[in-house]
C-alpha cells in the first residue's frame, strides 16, 4: 500500500469514529433542554441521603424523542453532590416538554461539603445538572448540562432555603 492510500483509510476511519460520537441525535436535530424543577429530601439517613427530583425536558425539535431512561449527576457550587439514574419511558413531545419524576443519592461526605459551604452566609447556590438521556429508536444517548443559580437572598425563607 502506498503512504496516500494509508493516510486515505486513517482519514475515513477518524471521519466514520467522528460522525459515531455523533449518533445520538440526527444531524437536524437540536438537543433537549433539561433543567430541575424542584427538588425536595426524601430520606436522609447517616451515610446517605435519598432525593425526589422533577426534571423538565424541553424539546426544540419538529419531531418527537423518545426516552427509555436517563443517568445525571448534580454539582452544587462546583462540587459533586448526588447522582441518579432512571428507566422510566416517555416520549418527549415534538416542540413540547415533558417532566420527569426521579431520585438522587448524595453520599454523606457530599452532604458535608455542601453543609460547610453553607456555614459562610452564602447567598446564592451554583448548581449544575449533567447526564445523558438514552434513547430506544435514536439508538444512543443524547447528552445533556445544564448550569443555573439560585440566590437564597431573594427567597425570604428562614435560612434562605428553598426547593429548586
Amino acid at each position: 500500500m502506498t503512504s496516500i492510500s494509508v493516510r486515505r483509510r486513517v482519514v475515513m476511519l477518524l471521519a466514520a469514529l467522528g460522525l459515531g460520537a455523533c449518533a445520538g441525535l440526527p444531524l437536524s436535530m437540536k438537543p433537549p433542554e433539561v433543567s430541575v424543577a424542584d427538588l425536595r429530601l426524601i430520606d436522609a439517613g447517616l451515610l446517605e441521603q435519598r432525593f425526589g427530583l422533577r426534571l423538565r425536558v424541553l424539546n426544540p425539535n419538529d419531531a418527537d424523542i423518545p426516552v427509555d431512561g436517563l443517568s445525571f449527576t448534580i454539582a452544587l457550587n462546583g462540587k459533586a453532590f448526588a447522582t441518579g439514574v432512571s428507566n422510566t419511558a416517555v416520549t418527549i413531545p415534538r416542540l413540547g416538554e415533558a417532566v420527569l419524576e426521579v431520585e438522587a443519592v448524595s453520599s454523606l461526605a457530599g452532604m458535608l461539603r455542601q453543609l460547610r459551604a453553607f456555614g459562610v452566609s452564602q447567598q446564592r447556590i451554583d448548581y449544575r445538572i449533567h447526564g445523558e438521556l438514552h434513547t430506544g429508536s435514536l439508538r444512543g444517548t443524547i447528552p445533556f448540562d445544564r448550569r443555573g443559580e439560585v440566590d437564597l437572598s431573594t427567597l425570604g425563607l428562614p435560612g434562605g432555603s428553598e426547593r429548586f
